[in-house]
């Protein structure tokens, strides 16, 4: 694929991508499955029904759940190092290796314990991938389309859920419905898009700012002339101007290496003003929150719902199904509107949406149980607005959480950096796994009203801390969180002050070493001025 270039690269490289993440860490309710795990029993309901499962260990599921977030955890943390010091391709391939290994050993489990260690490596493989493929994507896609880039990768994410799960519905009519192939086979599936993806990597472009950081100018140069130009051409003003401010942040940034630790970057160790450390937090709390916002609650009361309103067992399991192609569908909306409308108001007009349809299921779940007699009415109602929220999750914070740490942080730790919106999104998945079956036993439908307030907060949360990364280079990132103040005013006004200064060092010509002054060239600069 070396002669591609331009529109025909990025799309490959898009696509190639996406089946990185074509991965899937689904709630599996297969009677052989249940019986397997021991985790209840399953009756047999006449041939239109089949058998239909009941879980007696909710706490057993959930652990199994949770525990490949501990794996996705670990994962992140040795991704990012490796994808730091390795670059991105080869650690992607390791990381491939160890998903290939995990779903093997799903796959072929006989107990719990099997189980449980086999989702454990399958999670590390997950969180290598996910720490790296958006840095990747990133560090590869226009300023003006990179948001639009990652996004568009969810949707074959999201497929891949849609994919695993008709699978095992399908699967369910072989025979009695009881066969164990209905839950191996879904499982094995997940290998193919990985060996796709493996046999794809070596000719794929490598990242050309870790080329740069590496000090392997001519291959970067020769890259971004493919990315940015139709005609492959490394003389192409976007490539050299790119080219120019990529080598010069390098350069700055060589000469702070000591930040390059995960500790250090915790706890804003020798940062030289440009607060990591914030960037950090951001990080973690915004994939945290993303899961607290109720993806995780619909996707546990949703088939509850269903079967309330008066559906079948079947019909439940069809409308779980179209739900989740609702949810596919609706990240192409998230590829339209992330980078025109920008981050920011991605994630208010999600909260607003996403609260509401909270809230509003959980009343018509409560009335669904008040007045059985108009089960069809309320069952319905409650039916609609977990549809809408799960459409409106994934046209925004879906996607948006998952894109803001791969834009953030400075070249020199990206990977790391990416690794740590990982970690949170470990910690709030593994967390809620365990919570969601306590919450809804005790408080019931009133753990949706819980989760719609939390959309509501999330809402001045963003507007003071979370300043706007759309249509910005990555190499512009420093002008916001250089500002010594934390709110997002504060950090505009920074970065239009920056962003002058450096514009007009570039229209005098100042240079260093005979390279043009970039934009963290001026911010330190500046910094030093003021101390």
């Amino acid at each position: 694929m070396s002669q591609l270039a331009g529109r025909k690269l990025y799309y490959t490289i898009n696509a190639v991508a996406g089946l990185a993440i074509f991965l899937y860490a689904s709630v599996n309710t297969s009677p052989d499955y249940v019986r397997v795990m021991k985790l209840g029993y399953s009756t047999y309901e006449g041939p239109s029904e089949g058998y239909v499962v009941t879980i007696t260990e909710p706490t057993r599921q959930g652990g199994i759940v949770s525990i490949y977030y501990f794996g996705t955890l670990l994962g992140c943390l040795m991704g990012g190092v490796l994808g730091d010091r390795l670059g991105r391709i080869k650690t992607m391939l390791l990381g491939s290796l160890w998903v290939l290994f995990g779903a093997a050993l799903q796959c072929s489990a006989q107990n719990i314990a099997w189980m449980c260690c086999a989702r454990i490596v399958n999670g590390i493989g997950t969180g290598y991938l996910n720490a790296i493929v958006p840095v990747w994507s990133a560090e590869v896609a226009s300023h003006t389309s990179r948001g639009a880039f990652i996004a568009s990768e969810f949707t074959l994410n999201i497929f891949g859920v849609v994919v695993a799960y008709w699978l095992e519905f399908a699967l369910g009519f072989i025979g009695d419905g009881t066969s164990q192939v209905r839950w191996r086979f879904p499982i094995a599936f997940q290998i193919v898009p990985v060996l796709a993806f493996m046999a794809c990597l070596p000719m794929m472009p490598e990242s050309p700012r870790w080329l740069i950081k590496m000090g392997r100018n001519a291959e970067a140069r020769e890259i971004l002339g493919r990315l940015r130009s139709d005609e492959g051409s490394a003389e192409a003003p976007r490539a050299v101007r790119e080219y120019e401010d990529i080598v010069a942040t390098v350069a700055l940034e060589k000469e702070h290496a000591s930040r390059n630790s995960y500790f250090s970057m915790f706890f804003g160790r020798n940062d030289n003003g440009l607060h990591v450390a914030r960037r950090v937090q951001l990080s973690v709390w915004l994939q945290i929150v993303q899961e607290w916002v109720g993806i995780a609650a619909i996707t546990v009361y949703a088939p509850t719902i269903f079967a309330e309103a008066g559906y079948s067992a079947r019909k439940s399991q069809w409308l779980s199904g179209l739900n989740d192609i609702t949810y596919m569908l609706s990240t192409l909306l998230a590829v339209v509107t992330i980078d025109r409308l920008g981050r920011r108001i991605g994630l208010w007009w999600g909260a607003v949406g996403q609260g509401i349809s909270l809230i509003l299921a959980g009343a018509f779940a409560r009335l669904l149980k008040d007045h059985p007699e108009k089960a069809s009415q309320y069952g319905g109602a409650a039916a609609l607005f977990v549809f809408m929220y799960t459409a409106i999750f994934g046209a925004t914070w879906l996607t948006i959480p998952w894109v803001y740490p791969t834009e953030t942080f400075p070249l020199e730790v990206r990977a790391k950096g990416n690794a740590f919106g990982v970690f949170g999104w470990s910690i709030g998945n593994g967390w809620l796994t365990l919570m969601n079956p306590i919450m809804f036993n005790r408080i019931g439908e009133n753990t949706l009203h819980v989760f719609g307030a939390v959309n509501f907060l999330s809402i001045p949360l963003v507007w003071a801390f979370y300043p706007e990364t759309a249509n910005r280079t990555l190499e512009e990132m420093d002008y916001l969180f250089m500002s010594k103040s934390p709110f997002v005013w504060d950090e505009e006004e920074n970065f239009r002050r920056m962003k002058a200064e450096a514009e007009n060092a570039r229209i005098e010509g100042k240079t260093i070493d005979g390279r043009p002054i970039p934009p963290a060239t001026e911010i330190v600069d500046l910094a030093e001025e003021k101390d």
